[in-house]
């Protein structure tokens, strides 16, 4: 375990009520955005519902896939390496939609 520490800071009620406020809209404590801040990153707005029941669906899909290339492999009447490599397609679909929604972005601040 790396040694941790201790900052302890003060903030007035506004910025205190600020920072909690925004921490929640991204969904983390105030303590993973202050570190997300600091290392040079803007937090984005956690998404709504829509686009995790989204992405539930995008992996039900890639994995019916994924299982469709086996069976078909096993059977050997599918163009297999093709099948696999939009199993492949949809997998960086899938991971592009969470780098855009859900990662955050680098920020442009000169004391980065």
């Amino acid at each position: 375990m790396k040694k941790r520490i201790k900052k302890q800071f003060w903030l007035s009620p506004e910025d205190a009520a600020e920072l909690k406020r925004k921490a929640q809209v991204c969904g983390l404590t105030e303590t993973a955005a202050i570190r997300i801040l600091i290392r040079g990153f803007i937090p984005r707005e956690q998404p709504d519902a829509k686009f995790y029941e989204a992405m539930r669906e995008l992996s039900a899909i890639g994995n019916n896939i994924n299982q469709l290339a086996a069976k078909a492999n096993s059977l050997g009447f599918v163009d297999v390496p093709m099948l696999r490599e939009e199993a492949i397609r949809w997998h960086r679909f899938q991971a592009d939609i969470e780098s855009h929604f859900l990662r955050p972005d680098k920020s442009n601040l000169k004391w980065n």
